[in-house]
């Protein structure tokens, strides 16, 4: 399949999942001008695509520390040690670059433990890891979509703005306060964004009352997210790319903020080490690249030196799970 499969109805329909993930039938229905009935074939066809909304926690989860790993290893070795960290449950995404001799892995940590378990003991012991590079992630920028995404266009005319709620105050997951239950909702919603209520409750042991309080609250304090994840070539994106960005220390901000705002965009971070700035790019060829890396990132102001890292495969992606207690 390639971007031509959607047409004009779909890619309205995958707009609104992106503004709500959650929205009803109806509302959607309502946006994108079709029937009910239209909307929920279109979206079980979208399904079997693909297509899957799920929840993920907030940018800066409360007690967690990410992670982002670049691991070289032998070519022979890349896939499997690969779909071993994809099969860790701290892992949130896991990807093959570089001609096949590198390896780009998020994790997260609650304890120094559990990061040197992993750094220090599990990698290095490894015989095929040839080096291993470790940032920590200290900002994700928000706008950065998390999703492989259609752009979303702004609304045209008071009717279109009616039938869209507002986004949640974007207020830090760190004061939510999450507890077992929530955790354990957070869970689930990882598993399928748009569970309802019912089968929530079900699944928690909780009223269905307690249910929609609580995910109230996880998306008014941010600390829950709802990401569009969709295979990148249905929507015509033939290139996934990282970007290891070097930036003036007084610039990340204004830099990761622009960056975010770019429909090309889904992730944009500050992190330790020489790149300071990482982002992970869609292109769909080599010249709308370029295009990118000439007229659009490299003349932001302050950007020193970009590296980029064609992804060849995704072993693992939006995945966030919480980090074993």
């Amino acid at each position: 399949m390639n971007s031509g499969t959607l047409d004009e109805i779909d890619q309205r329909l995958m707009q609104e999942l992106q503004r709500d993930g959650r929205a009803p039938f109806t509302r959607l229905a309502a946006a994108v001008g079709v029937s009910e009935h239209t909307v929920a074939r279109r979206y079980r066809r979208l399904h079997t695509m693909g297509l899957r909304i799920l929840g993920v926690p907030g940018r800066h989860p409360a007690g967690a520390t990410r992670w982002l790993l670049r691991v070289s290893c032998t070519p022979d070795a890349s896939a499997t040690i690969a779909e071993a960290l994809a099969r860790r449950p701290d892992t949130a995404w896991v990807s093959i670059a570089s001609g096949g001799t590198e390896l780009h892995c998020a994790f997260a940590t609650r304890t120094t433990g559990e990061r040197d378990a992993l750094l220090l003991h599990k990698l290095p012991q490894t015989p095929q890891v040839v080096s291993v590079s470790a940032y920590c992630l200290l900002h994700a920028f928000e706008g950065a979509s998390d999703a492989w995404h259609i752009p979303v266009r702004e609304h045209q005319g008071d009717e279109d703005q009616a039938t869209t709620p507002p986004a949640p105050p974007q207020t830090p997951a760190a004061d939510a306060g999450l507890d077992a239950v929530d955790e354990q909702l957070m869970a689930e919603l990882a598993k399928d964004g748009r569970a309802t209520v019912s089968e929530l409750a079900r699944a928690t042991d909780r009223s269905p009352a307690s249910i929609t309080r609580r995910l109230d609250h996880l998306r008014s304090t941010a600390a829950l997210r709802l990401a569009v994840d969709f295979i990148p070539e249905h929507l015509g994106y033939q290139m996934q790319v990282r970007f290891w960005l070097r930036v003036a220390p007084g610039q990340l901000g204004t830099v990761g903020t622009a960056l975010a705002a770019h429909p090309e965009i889904p992730f944009a971070a500050v992190t330790t080490g020489p790149s300071n700035l990482i982002v992970t790019g869609l292109f769909r060829d080599t010249g709308e690249l370029y295009h990118y890396l000439d007229h659009r990132i490299g003349i932001l102001p302050g950007v020193q030196s970009i590296e980029t890292t064609p992804i060849l495969r995704e072993v693992k992606r939006l995945t966030y799970p919480t980090a074993a207690r």
